[in-house]
């Protein structure tokens, strides 16, 4: 993980990180802190209220009475604005999670694998990193916003009922501030070190399910569990001392507000009562100690509520690190779009992976023209997959050049976006079958998805099913069988306006009667496209213009 100062405190990096990060919900955010300052005004009109109610109830109730509908209504709306803050707060933590969190996923699927985190530490980041957002966004930072002027805007306004009072709750903000800063620095370190237990525990675990044939195979059980049991013994130790630290933290600080406020309560009733042993500047009525009184523990109430939400922003801060780390991206961004099917060709390709020292291909020459349809066959390990992945930019070009009409891939950009992929296991994602096949052109109609539907032949499918493109499927794709996988990824590949079409083992491990029956979808797929398609079938090497063995 990215490295903090010694007592916990972000980088300079890691600060701006968060401070882009805040974009999306920066309007929400600022109302959010509005809405908990002009909490403190309605605050300050049920203080008046109930201060003049009293001081004119010997008059009667009638001459008391507006006054206590100015506090009642006060009292209310305190109410309604905490909700109304509390929803734009939570509006703009869901709007920069949303926008942290495809950051996170796109970075851990594009994340060179030697960056140095098991993939468990990597997707705890991607999630439980991105949820500790919440807290900060939705809370602290809101609480921060509004603690700068509403402990003064209070204070100001005691100043005009009792200078002497404003001046003692002005005297007790400092040790206030001092206090939560020490504790905040203490909780600090505790809450990254906890953060990172949380992502080796999450890491042991998942290397652990992989591993575990292995496991089972050499009797290492008892060793493996008792390795995550003290790993989860550590974390939970970690978390009680986070906790801990917050509970200290906050007694700390309900402990300077109430002595702030009973040095204000004694120094009102002794100037009431005449019995203060100094001089002071003013003598107070009994409205005027009870407005100062009563609007005390206003002044403390922001501060409080950023307190409370202190350890919303160490668990934030804990997880900034493991975000805002560099990303080694692979994959180019898009700079251009290909309008018609391309020419491709590959000019003494060699492509060697990270971990291995021998090539797939060296000095590896192809053409493929435009509109053309070229089966790749040979043996497996033979590197017609490492092909397909040149182009999608999963696979690394050691040397040579990759054309795409006469232009350096480099120079073309992301072919991603213009590429259909039929692959040997489609993705299934848990919705509908509409929504399955509309993965590949988001903006696709309903009737354009029934159209391919039909071309591909899943009618047997939706037959089957009362609900039909409505059905309701799994993420392992219960109820489809391997065939309707397979013509559900060519649905989506008709739908797909590419001009390019990469097929890797479309009809593998499937019996050949389900395979002949794919071959003409494939046929009708293909046409008006640059295609390449990576087989060991003889029938779909068939259709193809010519066959390249490798």
């Amino acid at each position: 993980m990215a490295s903090m100062t010694a007592h916990g405190v972000l980088d300079p990096r890691q600060r701006a990180w968060l401070r882009a990060a805040a974009k999306p919900g920066d309007p929400a955010l600022q109302l959010a802190g509005v809405w908990l300052i002009v909490d403190v005004l309605a605050a300050i009109g049920f203080a008046g209220g109930l201060a003049r109610a009293l001081a004119l109830l010997p008059q009667g109730l009638a001459a008391s009475a507006p006054w206590l509908v100015l506090a009642a209504v006060s009292l209310a709306s305190r109410g309604l604005l905490s909700g109304l803050s509390a929803r734009a707060g939570a509006r703009a933590a869901a709007e920069i999670k949303a926008q942290a969190r495809r950051q996170a996923v796109g970075a851990l699927i594009d994340r060179a694998p030697d960056d140095g985190r098991s993939a468990g530490e990597r997707m705890t980041a991607a999630v439980e990193g991105v949820e500790a957002l919440d807290g900060y966004f939705a809370r602290f930072a809101p609480a921060r916003f509004a603690a700068v002027v509403a402990p003064l805007l209070a204070i100001a306004a005691v100043a005009f009922a009792s200078p002497v009072s404003a001046g003692i709750l002005l005297a007790t903000l400092p040790p206030f501030v001092v206090g939560m800063a020490l504790a905040g620095l203490a909780a600090a370190d505790a809450s990254r070190k906890q953060f990172q237990a949380l992502a080796r525990l999450s890491g042991l675990f998942l290397d652990r399910v992989r591993a575990l044939p292995l496991i089972l195979a050499f009797q290492a059980e008892e060793a493996q569990s008792g390795r995550l049991a003290r790993s989860a013994d550590n974390l939970a130790e970690r978390t009680i001392s986070v906790l801990r630290i917050a509970f200290l933290s906050t007694g700390v600080m309900e402990f300077f507000a109430a002595l702030s406020v009973a040095l204000v309560a004694v120094y009102c009733g002794f100037n009431l009562l005449g019995l203060l042993p100094f001089p002071v500047p003013e003598t107070l009525d009994l409205q005027r100690a009870f407005f100062a009184l009563a609007l005390a523990p206003e002044v403390y109430a922001p501060m409080r509520r950023l307190a409370a939400a202190y350890h919303d922003r160490q668990l934030a801060e804990a997880a900034v690190p493991a975000l805002s780390e560099p990303v080694s991206v692979t994959r180019p961004t898009a700079k251009a779009v290909l309008a018609t099917a391309p020419a491709i060709r590959f000019e003494a390709v060699r492509v060697v992976y990270p971990d291995t020292d021998r090539p797939v291909f060296d000095g590896f020459d192809l053409d493929l023209p435009a509109g053309s349809f070229t089966a790749l066959t040979g043996a497996s390990g033979a590197g017609k997959s490492t092909l397909l992945h040149l182009l999608l930019h999963l696979a690394p070009l050691t040397d040579g050049e990759v054309l795409v009409d006469d232009r350096p891939m480099a120079e073309v950009g992301d072919l991603a976006p213009m590429i259909a992929w039929v692959g040997q296991t489609p993705l299934i994602a848990a919705g509908t079958l509409a929504d399955n096949i509309a993965l590949a052109r988001r903006n696709a109609t309903r009737a354009e998805i029934a159209e391919v539907a039909e071309r591909v032949g899943l009618t047997g499918a939706l037959a089957a099913r009362p609900d039909g493109l409505d059905a309701w499927i799994d993420e392992r794709g219960g109820g489809l069988s391997g065939g309707e996988r397979r013509r559900l990824a060519l649905a989506r590949a008709l739908l797909k306006p590419a001009p390019i079409l990469l097929l890797d083992e479309p009809t593998a491990n499937l019996d050949p009667e389900a395979a002949e029956r794919l071959l003409p979808v494939i046929a009708e797929a293909a046409r008006g496209r640059t295609t390449l398609a990576a087989t060991h079938s003889e029938a779909l090497a068939a259709l193809a213009d010519r066959r390249v063995r490798l």
